[in-house]
């Protein structure tokens, strides 16, 4: 069974970076080997003209240039409290990535890659590494900016866009840290747009665009890209079957997160109207059905004194 999975990261994969590496360096070492001063023959090349492919930069290649010293990978360290019998709680780390938001220092990222974090730390592209702290967050919408201390030389804010122009079949790129795999560039197309995904509190997130572009584990919190370097999205979920990337991934509309990010960079917190009802189809499409009532909503207390008024009749 398919089902919509947020794309925040655990365990780290040190054992596997260091298998490929091994695995390299074994191949390079077959290719190659420096010792040895015995005479060989020698003969005469005629120097050919570098294949054309070798000087050609492609836009994508520019693209990733130009945006990447924008996108950040996230580590995220939290606490669990402890199980029954005594069990103690313990640690563990979870991985996302994001991107700089302005020169102040303020970046955005998904509220469930950073929810519960006891430390945020931030890497550069060029390397650098730097603690960040929770401005604030909107769990409604899965949005989260945090604030790292850098100078803003060093910081290089991406070009938001709009969502509102979106088309299917228009090309994309998502740039983040699948698997802890920081700074990879994926691409592809807008599948489809005016889709609903659900933030991990319930919240319905409308107007969300669906992708192809291949984004796993990782890649929540970094953005979805135009060919013009434009952000129109902040990747957040994958639909799949058995947990990796099946060509169906969601991020959150920019112009949602624009204007939640101004209200927490400013202090604020982010409204939502939320009338507490899920509606479904009537049998026979003869009208809408409230299919649940969340608890503690005006919904339900409107239900409430509707069931008391008539029961009072």
């Amino acid at each position: 069974m398919n089902q919509k999975t947020f794309l925040r990261r655990g365990a780290p994969i040190a054992a596997a970076l260091a298998l490929g590496a091994g695995a390299g360096a074994g191949v390079y070492a077959g290719l190659w080997s420096g010792g040895g001063t015995s005479a060989t023959p020698t003969a005469t090349v005629t120097a050919a003209q570098p294949a054309a492919v070798m000087t050609t930069t492609s836009s994508l290649t520019q693209l990733y240039k130009d945006v990447t010293p924008g996108v950040v990978d996230i580590t995220v360290d939290s606490t669990s409290a402890g199980g029954g019998f005594g069990q103690p709680g313990g640690t563990s780390q979870a991985e996302g990535s994001g991107f700089v938001y302005d020169t102040k220092g303020d970046i955005i990222t998904n509220d469930h890659v950073v929810a519960g974090a006891t430390s945020i730390s931030v890497h550069f592209p060029d390397g650098k590494s730097a603690k960040a702290t929770l401005v604030g967050s909107d769990p409604s919408t899965d949005i989260a900016v945090i604030k790292v201390d850098v100078a803003a030389s060093e910081l290089h804010p991406l070009s938001l866009g709009s969502s509102k122009d979106v088309q299917p079949g228009q090309e994309v790129v998502a740039i983040g840290s699948p698997f802890g795999l920081a700074d990879s560039m994926t691409a592809g197309i807008v599948s489809a747009i005016g889709r609903t995904i659900q933030a991990p509190n319930g919240y319905s997130i409308a107007n969300s665009i669906q992708t192809d572009a291949p984004i796993n584990h990782g890649n929540s919190g970094g953005p979805l890209l135009t060919t013009a370097g434009d952000v129109i999205g902040v990747n957040a979920q994958i639909e799949s079957g058995g947990g990796g990337s099946d060509g169906v991934g969601f991020a959150i509309p920019i112009d949602a997160v624009k204007s939640v990010a101004s209200t927490l960079v400013a202090g604020g917190k982010v409204q939502h109207a939320y009338i507490g009802i899920r509606v479904g189809d009537a049998p026979n499409g003869s009208g809408a059905l409230i299919s649940s009532v969340s608890t503690g909503t005006r919904a339900e207390k409107a239900i409430r004194k509707s069931t008391r008024l008539n029961s009072s009749h």
